[in-house]
């Protein structure tokens, strides 16, 4: 948690007979934090309990210093300064574009106010649509206005319940961007509910993962996507997600360098401008293992690295954990190469990444 200085806490316990959720989190007050799990863990509960609209919810809540729930206080729905996204755009269908955003402000004085309407609208990219009606629109549109709708209202925290899920694939892809846009340029927390690795790994830079109503594991994107204790690593298509910068451009060979901690990739060109910020996806099955550094290879990703774990993950397959720099990695062999290997904690190997994939 070193990496987040303000943090925000929640402890919440519901209890509806035949399911009950019991969290106690500390989670980053910035950036984006993903709630991912299976279908019925409690990822919506745990929202709907941060917003106040629980019943049988017992817990406490603080935000900036501001407590909204404990033992004496309970700050009703109305009152709690959040936004809520959910996974149906719910305009008004009556009121154009405009009236839908600007729906809430009524409420907000001015002096409050930390986004402003235009900077809500331009984000979203939505100005042109401001005098259309939520039936004029595509399904992304829609989202689009109700994510500003909930900017609109400056939020100290924003609450996202599967906003993609409604969505095809193309309109999902339409969308993302302007999530992205979210995350760089707003000082607002983001907590984000959904079953989606690929948005979670696009998005999030941190996670609680949850399980039956209980906190399976919280932490950086990247570490637990790579920890061994957890179910995410043990997938067929277990990954490994780094944070990146883009570093320049081979335009002869239509290239783009991006470093890291633990050296320089090289992926297929992009328009990425030097200096920004990129996430990279690399599958544990695309990274084999070498104990001396190849030389005559098409392979273009090559690193050295320690191992930190090995599992067995049965039948022919184990998962190694790696340390390449101060990030991990995710090599997925068979038992029989960890054997002739002698792959233990600590050993020194060079990791060939065979395919990266840029999420940007």
């Amino acid at each position: 948690m070193a990496r987040w200085t303000m943090t925000l806490d929640a402890r919440f316990h519901v209890d509806r007979g035949d399911f009950s959720l019991h969290v106690d989190l500390t989670i980053p007050q910035s950036g984006v934090t993903a709630v991912f799990g299976p279908s019925g863990c409690g990822k919506t509960t745990l929202l709907r309990a941060i917003a106040g609209l629980e019943s049988n919810c017992t817990g406490y809540f603080r935000i900036g210093g501001e407590v909204w729930q404990d033992g004496r206080r309970f700050l009703p729905p109305h009152k709690r300064p959040l936004g809520y996204v959910f996974q149906e755009p719910s305009l008004f269908a009556h009121l154009s574009v405009r009236r839908n955003v600007e729906y809430g402000l009524k409420r907000l004085r001015p002096a409050v106010r930390r986004v402003s309407l235009d900077r809500a609208v331009a984000l979203l990219g939505i100005g042109p649509l401001m005098d259309r009606k939520p039936h004029q629109l595509s399904g992304g549109e829609q989202q689009r206005v109700a994510i500003a709708r909930a900017l609109a209202v400056s939020p100290a925290i924003l609450l996202m319940d599967e906003p993609l899920a409604a969505l095809d694939m193309a309109l999902k892809h339409e969308i993302l961007p302007y999530l992205e846009s979210l995350q760089r340029e707003l000082d607002i927390p983001v907590l984000y509910v959904s079953h989606s690795r690929n948005e979670v790994a696009r998005l999030a830079d941190f996670m609680v993962l949850l399980e039956a109503g209980r906190v399976r594991g919280m932490g950086a994107v990247g570490e637990l996507f790579a920890r061994l204790d957890l179910p995410l690593a043990h997938r067929p298509d277990a990954e490994t997600v780094i944070e990146a910068v883009v570093a320049g451009h081979d335009e002869a060979f239509a290239l783009t360098f991006l470093d890291f901690s633990g050296g320089r990739f090289t992926v297929a060109r992009n328009d990425l401008p030097p200096g920004r910020r990129a996430r990279l996806r690399v599958l544990a099955r695309d990274v084999s293992l070498t104990l001396e550094r190849q030389t005559h290879t098409s392979i273009l990703n090559i690193f050295p690295a320690v191992v930190d774990e090995v599992f067995d993950e049965g039948g022919a397959q184990a998962t190694v954990r790696l340390r390449v720099g101060d990030v991990p990695l995710l090599s997925r062999i068979t038992r029989r190469s960890v054997v002739n290997l002698d792959l233990v904690p600590g050993r020194a190997v060079y990791a060939q990444v065979k395919s990266v994939a840029l999420l940007n």
